[in-house]
């Protein structure tokens, strides 16, 4: 199975990007945390510490199947400042294979002209940087190759849409079980 990426930057949203990670992992989905700052450590916006697996320079992307960018400022505006990863997303998007973003990220698809067409949800106050897209108030929204969620609050939301898309229903449907959650 291929590898799904989550992206960090100083700043970044630490309960958005880990529960991506805790519930990939948990369903067995290949999961690698990326520096994008290529330090081992990378410190979030609440000033936890975490290690990342590996850094943006080491990743393979014909391996991977799909990009998460979680928000969080500033990681938000690292992560859109950095060339290599907006190279990768764009290829991406370009071959029509899976990205991810939650809370603040959305804008950074939305400011790379990703979401043309797509509906698509964020932060409150960010929509106006979902440029060309259907901005919808749901916690969690898919429309083709991009999914995009609204916050900290929505994560495990998020993170169970994406085991349901890399994985199956049944499964998204069995973890949500095994974690209690309810919507």
């Amino acid at each position: 199975m291929k590898t799904c990426y989550v992206f960090l930057s100083e700043g970044f949203e630490e309960i958005e990007a880990l529960t991506v990670v805790d519930l990939l992992r948990r369903d067995q989905i290949p999961v690698k945390m990326v520096s994008v700052d290529e330090t081992e450590y990378v410190k979030g916006s609440h000033d936890i510490l975490v290690k990342a697996d590996c850094m943006l320079s080491e990743i393979e992307p014909a391996q991977a199947c799909m990009l998460v960018l979680p928000g969080g400022m500033p990681g938000t505006e690292n992560l859109f400042a950095n060339e290599t990863l907006k190279e990768l997303v764009l290829d991406f998007h370009r071959t029509n294979r899976r990205i991810a973003a939650i809370c603040a990220a959305p804008s950074i698809l939305g400011r790379w002209g990703i979401l043309e067409g797509k509906k698509a949800v964020c932060y409150p106050g960010r929509e106006e940087m979902l440029t060309g897209a259907t901005v919808l108030k749901d916690e969690v929204v898919t429309d083709g190759n991009i999914t995009t969620s609204r916050g900290m609050g929505t994560a495990i939301a998020f993170g169970l849409e994406l085991v349901r898309l890399l994985d199956c229903e049944t499964e998204a449907g069995a973890m949500k079980n095994k974690i209690i959650y309810r919507q």
